[in-house]
């Protein structure tokens, strides 16, 4: 005897519905009061599961039914969070009807999406208005314009961190038309009498990459006869205190592990699990601190893309290269040394594809090729929330010591 639909319980009917396309779910909504019922609960919400299906598809192809979602009463508002924040920006540009949120929804969208730098853009005004006005014709339309064409209207100068070995950090700039953090860094190997050192290339790391922007580190390694020339903010900056690059996957040599892996990428469904955040340095340091999730979270604000999703912690895949080899073989036995540089750069739609004929995502690979001479200015609000363990000595605006 078959068992009538009012009498399952309506989570089991909300994971049966949460299985089928959206095109699929919005016909099944509609069927009865009680199926309707269901959709529409916020608390069951049928929709994240297929929603984030599109949203995370490899291939970026979106389901039609995904364009005008927002006309649909049966779809629980917060969603629209996600899909503004995970969407790609000429698809909600161009393409996308946007619905009607509050005003903490639109700030939560903009939170979660972009660096904490681009705050500047809001101005005055609700964060709705922040949204619509500065963030899809100012943002999200100039990382769009940014990423396809030299345009530097938006923004005339590009700022960038340099990381220095006496532990304390500089916020540069250069014209953004002309900004090469290549040729930038070269100067500084100059300076710093470092230039027969990585020649003719530095060593370039993939730190973390979200949906828009990817952050890059620039430095030199090297087997430095002493520790005068070791800049240990640049090893902290890419390997959190206490955090390894564990046991999802089997240790490899260094040589080998430059090249990359062919694991597949794991992205949850479910939403990330947040730890206290570390309030202090001597937490970090503390011999009581011996689990990492009792000191870091997952980053969340913004979000990281699906290559770095357990970020500061490392997340399988074969994408996250902070750490080539594992505790006395990583980078090969050799030192960060002299200044780092920290510079974001825009990401477009040719930025990811191989360029080089060297490891994929390290070194030439990030800074050579289409898709990557497009970049975005870079704060200390952005470092202290890619980086809150690290401790600068002085943070100066501008080249000096800062005396």
């Amino acid at each position: 005897m078959a068992t009538p639909l009012e009498a399952l319980p309506v989570e089991l009917v909300a994971d049966v519905l949460s299985e089928l396309d959206i095109t699929s779910l919005i016909t099944v909504s509609y069927l009865s009061r009680r199926l309707r019922a269901v959709a529409s609960e916020p608390s069951l919400n049928p929709w994240r599961k297929p929603i984030l299906r599109n949203l995370l598809n490899p291939s970026g192809e979106y389901e039609p039914a995904l364009r005008h979602l927002s006309v649909r009463q049966t779809v629980p508002r917060h969603n629209w969070v996600e899909i503004l924040t995970l969407g790609r920006a000429e698809y909600l540009l161009f393409e996308m009807t946007l619905p009607n949120l509050k005003d903490e929804e639109w700030e939560e969208c903009f939170l979660r999406r972009f660096l904490p730098g681009w705050v500047k853009w809001k101005r005055e005004g609700t964060w709705k208005a922040a949204f619509l006005k500065a963030c899809l014709c100012r943002i999200l339309r100039r990382v769009y314009h940014r990423s396809h064409s030299s345009c530097t209207a938006e923004e005339a100068w590009t700022h960038y961190i340099v990381l220095n070995r006496n532990g304390s950090a500089n916020l540069l700039d250069a014209s953004s038309r002309n900004y090469n953090p290549l040729t930038v860094f070269h100067e500084i190997k100059l300076q710093n009498n470092l230039a027969h050192l990585n020649y003719p290339r530095p060593c370039s790391c993939l730190v973390v990459e979200f949906k828009d922007v990817r952050i890059i580190a620039l430095g030199v390694l090297s087997k430095p006869r002493s520790s005068f020339s070791i800049n240990s903010n640049a090893r902290l900056f890419l390997h959190p205190p206490g955090i390894t690059k564990g046991e999802e996957e089997e240790t490899v040599p260094s040589d080998a592990a430059s090249e990359g892996s062919d694991a597949s990428s794991h992205y949850a469904l479910d939403a990330p699990v947040t730890v206290r955040h570390p309030l202090d340095q001597s937490v970090i340091n503390s011999s009581e601190a011996r689990n990492p999730k009792d000191v870091y979270r997952e980053l969340t604000h913004p979000l990281p893309s699906r290559c770095h999703a357990r970020y500061p912690f490392y997340t399988p895949g074969g994408e996250d290269k902070r750490w080539l080899g594992t505790e006395e073989l990583e980078e090969g036995g050799r030192q960060w040394v002299g200044p780092m540089l920290i510079t974001a750069q825009l990401i477009g739609t040719q930025t990811k594809e191989p360029a080089s004929d060297g490891p994929p995502l390290q070194d030439l690979d990030l800074l050579v090729g289409p898709g990557r001479s497009q970049y975005a200015s870079l704060s200390w609000a952005d470092l202290a929330v890619i980086a809150p363990w690290l401790e600068l000595g002085q943070k100066v605006n501008g080249i000096g010591l800062g005396h």
